[in-house]
């Protein structure tokens, strides 16, 4: 018998990233990415793209060092939340409930069996523009900015773990992830895994971490629409000294377009030029990659990776660090 599906979670709603420079990062998404600030409190800078429909869909927030702050997950309706929070309790991962937050109401926190910490809400406030960023375009809440080469949406979330199959399995069980594709080690375990609850390819992604680390982050990824933005966005970030860690390259999972870059703090972004394909079919069957086709599940086409691709992640640890621990 087919496993009935389940629908609470509707969408990857924010993520807050921390930066030990955090006027360097709130500049570089503000300037080179075209994103607004909408909002500060504290140490913390609350910040959207010209399409992300809510009021906030990135916080910066000063840290020590750099890394994954939380991620939110908004729940299909109140009723939606209060079942998901009781299998979240169920399985024992919870924290508990906070009042809310700048863009959004009353939110339960746990932590993935990685300890990356999430939480969930449904009540948000949506982003109301001002009247000199009001844009004649009905369905779209803001007019497009006229500074870098703006990024347009949110687009999903990359974690390291180090145990993938538990994060991967916890996220199907207790919060209705479907896996569109995953690469699997010879012993069928899972390397990385790409999963959504959208018609997107990937809210988020699991991947092994290399140190064998815990809760930390690969990258975060905001969406153009058009692959020759990628090409525009690289001029900016090297004529004023950005790394780019990866030139515009495509995957073969997901077939996206795709570019990373650091940001000032040290999280690694992903900027998508396209979002590859999309999933309508109810019935999807998970894609697997393994052995010699692995190489063209990471890159279709473009320049090679670098060595500490799969390694490097926020908070920075080096190998001679795990090593020597």
């Amino acid at each position: 018998m087919t496993k009935e599906p389940i629908f609470d979670v509707a969408q990857l709603a924010h993520f807050e990233i921390y930066s030990p420079k955090l006027e360097e990062s709130v500049e570089f998404f503000s300037e080179i990415l075209g994103m607004e600030e909408v909002e500060r409190q504290g140490k913390s800078v609350y910040m959207r793209a010209y399409e992300d429909h809510y009021h906030n869909t990135l916080i910066i927030t000063e840290n020590d060092e750099a890394g994954l702050g939380h991620m939110a997950l908004r729940a299909r309706s109140p009723q939606a939340l209060e079942r998901r929070v009781a299998a979240i309790e169920e399985a024992g991962y919870g924290i508990g409930w906070i009042d809310g937050d700048i863009g959004h109401g009353p939110a339960y926190q746990f932590r993935t069996p990685d300890g990356h910490k999430v939480e969930i809400f449904w009540e948000v406030e949506y982003y109301q523009a001002s009247d000199v960023e009001k844009t004649a375009l009905l369905n779209r809440p803001q007019r497009r900015p006229n500074r870098g080469v703006p990024v347009r949406r949110l687009d999903h979330i990359n974690l390291l773990a180090k145990e993938t199959n538990k994060n991967v399995e916890f996220l199907e069980a207790v919060l209705g992830f479907n896996v569109r594709e995953r690469i699997l080690n010879e012993d069928n375990s899972d390397i990385a895994a790409w999963l959504s609850v959208t018609n997107l390819a990937h809210d988020i992604a699991i991947m092994g971490d290399a140190l064998g680390e815990e809760g930390r982050l690969h990258h975060i990824c905001y969406w153009y629409g058009y692959p020759q933005h990628l090409s525009d966005v690289a001029d900016l970030l090297i004529d004023r000294g950005f790394e780019i860690e990866v030139s515009p390259i495509k995957h073969g999972v997901s077939q996206a377009s795709c570019m990373y870059v650091f940001e000032p703090g040290g999280n690694r972004v992903e900027l998508f030029g396209d979002s590859g394909y999309l999933i309508f079919d109810p019935d999807w069957k998970t894609v697997e990659w393994k052995g010699e086709d692995t190489e063209q599940a990471i890159l279709w086409h473009g320049t090679k990776l670098p060595e500490d691709f799969f390694s490097y992640g926020t908070p920075v640890r080096s190998k001679e660090t795990v090593e020597n621990s």
